[in-house]
């Protein structure tokens, strides 16, 4: 499933209400909690404090793909095409720019 795929199925399940989209405040807060409950996921599998018997069994994976949805909504609602992005970026930073920034492996 491609960038695109997942912006157009995000966009046919928002489409069922209104408002299709919060606005942008409110859906960058969505994003500001749900990059917390990844953190707090990675805390507990990496840190020292661990998960207490009552708190949700929600994994890392449940909350990554939560980021994933709420950038999708963001996209979408901006009119921002995110595998065309990716594409350019790619090409313009990792494969350009940034192509002999970092040390390779075996090097």
């Amino acid at each position: 499933m491609s960038l695109k795929d997942i912006q157009e199925e995000v966009d046919e399940w928002t489409g069922q209400f209104t408002p299709q989209y919060w606005s942008p405040h409110e859906m960058l807060s969505r994003l500001a909690e749900e990059t917390g409950e990844v953190a707090r996921e990675i805390n507990h599998l990496h840190g020292t404090k661990k998960k207490k018997d009552s708190e949700d069994t929600k994994g890392l994976k449940d909350e990554l793909i939560d980021v994933i949805f709420t950038i999708s909504c963001i996209a979408n609602e901006g009119g921002i095409d995110l595998q065309e992005e990716w594409e350019r970026v790619m090409k313009e930073k990792h494969w350009g720019r940034d192509n002999q920034r970092y040390q390779r492996v075996g090097e």
